[in-house]
Formats: structure tokens, sequence, C-alpha cells
């Protein structure tokens, strides 16, 4: 019903957007329907339904990670922010900005304890930089101002950028009080410290030497200040195991990536006498092993810190350049087309006719399975930006996918997901059709959790019994990825052989929409 006045919930909406905020994803349920009305009449910002909240977050964070800038999500209640959970856990390794706004029932109407009632800001907390409950419907313009500017305020790891404000209905009914349009926001990196650049630089940089990156270091002028560094002092540079963006590709200085087991990164800092951190922590093992160190730096390694994630790693990546007389740019990437393969199916052959055929400018959005296997090929091939899985949290690529398409209409999004866990978050698939978004998944299909497969025999167990892989395995039933996109309108393929998969990516690119390849791997 139209109102002379605004209320609460208008106020909040026209704070948010006046504050930058350009897209909302949304599972609303009827605490919200107050500030649905108030997006109704709001052209500037954009409603995008997701089927589940795990969707919702997801996207939010491609969204962020991609604009530099957050993305609002409507969640109802404590139980829809608690599906949202794993992907605001991967959000917040990322340092991606956000702001979560949870409807609450009416403050009068929590006492009675009605069947969603929940400790919402409780949920919210380890997730969140800064959490508020709304107190009054006046008070929900400035409230919203404020989750924008704790969105974008700079904080160091791990307590990440995202903001949670609790919307009870009654506050959002309520009349409201229009909050000044034209406060300042928070740069989104700190400065960075000119004492840290000294330091590193007097003591100096060689081939001993390892540059760990991750944060606004891994943007093209980060990179390309690495690059300077490289090539004037011989060191080495390197990404994290899964950072949050890599802009990467011809034309830029080559990058490689720490990996992924605790051995593997032993053996690559065996040799390194300086570790310098640029928005990057430590090395640490993703998991406990028995009779293995958490810790993976060797003790005789030097630890500098350049920059944390939440300062202006790219600037003091090129200060140090300077005060080390490095040239104007160093080597970079030439572009080198792979030849498309033949025969059957690997993941191997999926990065190389991604490669082959992706388009400049595109965006690679990675989860669980084959999908990191393609980074050193579509690096030399063409330009592009990573998001990789932060967290952990399984789930994550297929909704980063439909955010980073959200931020960048005009470039492709690839989301390469492992069939475990791509089955987490599959409705991302309905949301990318709804919205025409050019989102072409990959589904590396092998009907099962592989990675289980491999810690498992870590154990040292030589033959996987019945029961046990019968927790990894997805098949009985099969899931048949093509008709299950199709049910959420996404046409799709299945590819057998190389062939196969490079007709079925050229259908997918020459769309405009949304398209999915189930690679039988």
């Amino acid at each position: 019903m139209q109102q002379n006045s605004p209320n609460g919930a208008h106020t909040l909406i026209r704070s948010l957007t006046d504050a930058g905020v350009e897209v909302c994803l949304a599972n609303p349920g009827t605490s919200e329907m107050h500030m649905v009305e108030a997006i109704d009449g709001t052209p500037a910002l954009r409603p995008v339904l997701c089927l589940f909240e795990g969707v919702c977050t997801g996207a939010a964070d491609g969204y962020g990670r991609m604009r530099g800038a957050p993305a609002m999500t409507l969640l109802h209640l404590g139980a829809g922010l608690g599906n949202g959970i794993a992907n605001l856990h991967n959000a917040r390794r990322a340092g991606t900005p956000l702001v979560n706004v949870i409807g609450e029932h009416a403050v009068h109407h929590v006492p009675y304890d009605a069947p969603l009632t929940a400790d919402i800001e409780g949920i919210a907390r380890p997730v969140s930089s800064w959490v508020r409950t709304s107190r009054t419907a006046d008070s929900l313009g400035d409230d919203a101002w404020d989750a924008v500017a704790a969105a974008l305020t700079p904080r160091p790891d791990p307590a990440g950028s995202i903001a949670t404000l609790v919307v009870p209905a009654d506050c959002a009914w309520g009349p409201g009080r229009p909050a000044p349009s034209n406060r300042s926001l928070p740069q989104r990196y700190r400065a960075f410290d000119d004492a840290a650049v000294a330091s590193v630089a007097a003591a100096g940089l060689d081939a001993g030497t390892l540059l760990l990156m991750d944060g606004n270091a891994l943007t093209e002028a980060g990179v390309r200040a690495a690059g300077r560094l490289a090539a004037r002092t011989g060191c080495r540079v390197l990404t994290t195991t899964f950072p949050a963006r890599v802009d990467s590709g011809p034309g830029l200085p080559a990058i490689g990536r720490l990996p992924y087991f605790p051995e593997q990164i032993r053996e690559v800092l065996s040799g390194v006498s300086t570790l310098v951190l640029v928005g990057a922590q430590a090395p640490v093992s993703f998991f406990a092993y028995q009779q293995q160190p958490s810790d993976l730096v060797p003790a005789d390694t030097r630890v500098l810190r350049l920059a944390h994630r939440h300062e202006d790693g790219a600037g003091a990546l090129a200060a140090l350049a300077d005060d080390l007389g490095a040239g104007a740019e160093g080597p970079v990437v030439t572009a080198v087309r792979p030849e498309l393969p033949g025969g059957a199916l690997s993941t191997r052959s999926v990065s190389e006719i991604l490669a082959a055929l992706a388009p400049d400018d595109c965006i690679v959005a990675s989860d669980s399975g084959g999908g990191g296997a393609a980074v050193p090929a579509m690096q030399r091939s063409v330009r592009h930006a990573w998001l990789h899985l932060t967290g952990g949290a399984i789930g994550q690529g297929g909704p980063a996918a439909v955010g980073a398409a959200l931020a960048c209409p005009d470039r492709t999004v690839f989301a390469l997901l492992g069939d475990g866990g791509a089955m987490y978050t599959n409705q991302f698939l309905w949301t990318a059709a709804r919205e025409q978004l050019k989102v072409v998944t990959v589904v590396y299909r092998n009907r099962r959790y592989g990675i289980l497969d491999v810690e498992y025999r870590r154990l040292g167990i030589n033959e996987v019994g019945e029961r046990a892989a019968s927790l990894f395995d997805l098949s009985r039933p099969d899931i048949d990825w093509v008709a299950l996109a199709a049910s959420q309108g996404v046409p799709g393929a299945r590819a057998d052989t190389c062939e196969d998969f490079a007709a079925a990516l050229g259908r997918a690119l020459a769309s405009d929409g949304p398209y999915l390849i189930e690679a039988v791997v």
C-alpha cells in the first residue's frame, strides 16, 4: 500500500542504493515483505531471486570480488542466514565486501519464541566483521549506511569485510527517517606502510626470495609490479593456494601458485631464504596430519611482511620496485593457444580445450574438482580473472560465477566444478537462466569425491573397503547433469571425447545465455 511518508524499509533500501549498492541477491520470506515492497519501488536496485540462500551468499561473494563493492543479500531469519553460512565463510576468507540484510520477527514478537525464532546475531558473528540489529524504524537509514561503510572498512585477516544488518519487521513497517544521501565511505584498502617497504628493501631480494601474494597484490597492477621485482632481483613469485582473485594471462608476468598438500609446500619452501608476504598469510597445512607440522615455513627462513590483505599490496609492490631500481616492466607471457587435442576426454584435455577456445577477458570461478588444473594452460593463452575457493567450503564456484556475471555482464564467465561440489548449490543454474547470464558451466563428472579417495589413501591404506568407498561414490543413482540443467532452464550437452567437448564449448560460447557441459573424465 502506498504511503505518504516512507517507512523504515524504504529508508533502508534508499540508503543502500545511495551508498552504491546496485544488486540484491534475495531469498525472502514473510518477515522481509516490507523490504520487498521497497525494492519494488527502487529501480536503482536490481533484485535477483536465488532458490537457495547459499547461492545468494556465493553470488554476492563473486560480485564483490569482481566489482570491489558490495552487493546485498536479503535472507529470511536465522534459518535463512544459516543456509548461506558456507559461502559467507568463503567470502570472509576472500575479504569480499558484502552486506547481509536479515529479516527478523517484530521486536514485540521475539519473546513468544515462534518456530523460526533464532539467535540471528549469534549465527552471523562467526562470518561477519560487523553485526547490528536495528531497534527503531527511524534508525534504519543510518544503519544501512553504517553497514555499507563497515563492509568497505579495511580490517586485518581473519575478520573479513562482511556486514550483517538484522531488521525486525516492525522497524521495516514503522515510519522511517531518511538518512543524508551524501555520506562519505571508506576506501576499501588501507594505504601501505612506508616503513614496511623500507624494511623489505633494506633486507634485499634475490634468487632465494619468494614473494607470496594475495589480496589486491594479485590485481593487474600488483602482478605487473611483482614482475618488475622478479626481473630486477631474480626472486620467485607465487600466489597462495586459493587466492581470492588473480588477474592473469598474456601481456602480464607469469605467476605460479603454491601447491595444496603440505609436503608439496615444504618442498617449494625448502630453498627459500626469505619469504615476503604481500596480502598473504604464512603457509600452513590445510588440515592436520600425523607426524607433520602445521606451520610449513622452514625454521631458518626469514619471514618479512610487505603488506597485509587489507592494505594496498599492489601499491606496496610498486613502491618496492621503485626503491630497488626495477625497470618499468618485467617479462610478460606471450599468448600461445594450444592445438585442440583429440580422443578420450581427461582433466588435462579439458584444460587444453578451454585454453584454446576461451575468449579474452573472461572470468573463471572454480570449486573442487578438476578446474584448478586449467590454471597453467589458461595463463599461457588467454587474459582472465580467476576466482578460487578461498575457504575450502565447496559449492562456491557456481554461485560465484553468477555474481561475477552480474558484476561484469560484458564478460564470459566459466564455472569449473566438480560434480560433488556442484550438487551443493546446483540452484545457481536456475538463477543464471532467469537472469540470462553468460555463464558456461563445466561439470567434471567422475562420479565421486575424488579428493577423499586421495586423503583416505594418505592414511596408508592401499585398498578402500566397500563400505568406505560408498561414502566417496556418487553413483547409484547417477546424476544426469544435462537433464538437471535443462530442468532449470539451462541447455547443455554431455562430452565423452575431446571432439564432443570442443563442439559443446563452441555452442556455449555462441549462445547469449548460460550453458552446461557435462565433461566425462
